[in-house]
């Protein structure tokens, strides 16, 4: 089985509001080696800050080109791919002025059915990431910078889009942060 791939950013010639970035994410164990099969779901909100969900009851626009969830196994390498946009920030409801950085949840089921992994990806140098109560709430700085992607510096990248690499330690030493 080799690298599999995910397109939230459109459907056929109609692509998505925002800025086209590519994800790899590596499903790993506490040694390093590849969890092959893997079973990974991924969503976010779209460039404004909405969700494709009927629970979404905020006011940005959603946008009919974008699909906003996949579920995908990882190939060998223990690596999936996502194209997508990058999400934007958006404020939480009730709150005062809390507004949630861009982020990517994640959903992994390794090797064991009933063990699940539930975490958020974080993009670097994002200001609202310094606020964000959520990520924040990892008090160790190590594990929380685990939670946040690498920009890989690429010429042009896929069809002009950055690039950004991703770790999930399922479980054990190192294991990536549980996050709503």
């Amino acid at each position: 089985m080799g690298t599999l791939r995910g397109d939230l950013a459109g459907y056929g010639e109609k692509r998505a509001l925002g800025q086209l970035i590519h994800i790899r994410a590596r499903v790993v164990d506490e040694d390093g080696a590849p969890v092959p099969g893997a079973v990974v779901e991924a969503w976010h909100c779209n460039a404004s800050g909405r969700y494709k969900h009927p629970n979404d009851t905020d006011h940005a626009p959603l946008d009919p080109n974008f699909y906003g969830a996949a579920r995908l196994v990882a190939g060998d390498s223990g690596l999936v791919e996502l194209r997508t946009i990058k999400p934007g920030a958006y404020p939480v409801p009730d709150t005062a002025g809390w507004w949630r950085p861009p982020h990517v949840h994640f959903s992994v089921w390794g090797r064991v059915w009933l063990s699940r992994l539930v975490t958020q990806m974080f993009f670097p140098g994002e200001p609202l990431n310094e606020a964000d109560v959520i990520l924040n709430a990892i008090r160790d700085p190590q594990a929380r910078n685990r939670c946040i992607a690498t920009l890989t510096p690429t010429a042009k990248g896929p069809q002009h889009a950055l690039l950004y690499d991703y770790q999930i330690v399922v479980r054990g030493r190192g294991a990536t942060p549980k996050l709503p």
